[in-house]
């Protein structure tokens, strides 16, 4: 409290706001973490392609319909194509091929609209609920890159990052191979822990000397 005295000598009290004590945010439950799947790919060729192409067919389709009601005589391809649906049996080689032809088609669109795509992307676990991050193969292989080249006895590192492991092969021109091994397996192993994948690949380290020039 605060005291002010006045014109006549009367001293008056004054209110005082007091700030409550902050109190810690709830945050609610923590966010879930661990296996997250993959991200999807848009498949925006393959949607343009068969967009295009289905366009073109029922086009043709529309204009060849137009024309017959117009009473004006069918396209030739559409003659001709009664024509040999109407002569050829089913074991024809060209039939069989059509068929064929047609079914790995559909069957790749299926297998497409199925699978998630963007293999290069490996996703990260998530720390909030609302954020999917994702980690390119190439960024991933950059950092142990860099991991493995502060490794005394490393001259020079290959790695390719895979959705399951991480193959690395170094070439060391000092120290003994299964030290410098053990030190890529130890580094690698924490920097793949840093990277926050959801399935962190395994590693496979593989060393050996410089060859010989000439």
């Amino acid at each position: 409290m605060s005291e002010l005295q006045g014109s006549e000598g009367i001293t008056q009290r004054l209110p005082v706001i007091e700030r409550a004590p902050e109190e810690e945010p709830d945050h609610g439950p923590p966010p879930p973490t661990g296996v997250q799947g993959r991200f999807w790919s848009a498949r925006r060729v393959p949607a343009a392609v068969v967009a295009v192409l289905l366009l073109a067919v029922a086009g043709t389709f529309l204009y060849d319909v137009a024309a017959v009601r117009a009473h004006r005589p069918a396209m030739a391809w559409r003659r001709e194509l009664a024509r040999q649906l109407a002569q050829r049996p089913l074991d024809d080689l060209w039939v069989l091929v059509g068929a064929g032809v047609a079914a790995a088609l559909g069957l790749w669109l299926i297998v497409l609209a199925c699978t998630p795509g963007l293999r290069g992307v490996l996703p990260m676990r998530r720390v909030h609920p609302d954020v999917h991050a994702g980690l390119h193969r190439e960024a991933a292989a950059l950092v142990l890159r860099d991991r493995a080249m502060e490794v005394a006895g490393v001259q020079s590192v290959r790695i390719r990052v895979r959705r399951s492991r991480a193959d690395v092969r170094a070439v060391s021109h000092f120290r003994d191979l299964d030290d410098v091994r053990a030190d890529l397996n130890a580094a690698l192993e924490y920097a793949i822990e840093g990277l926050g994948l959801a399935r962190p690949p395994a590693l496979s380290v593989h060393v050996r000397r410089p060859g010989r020039k000439g």
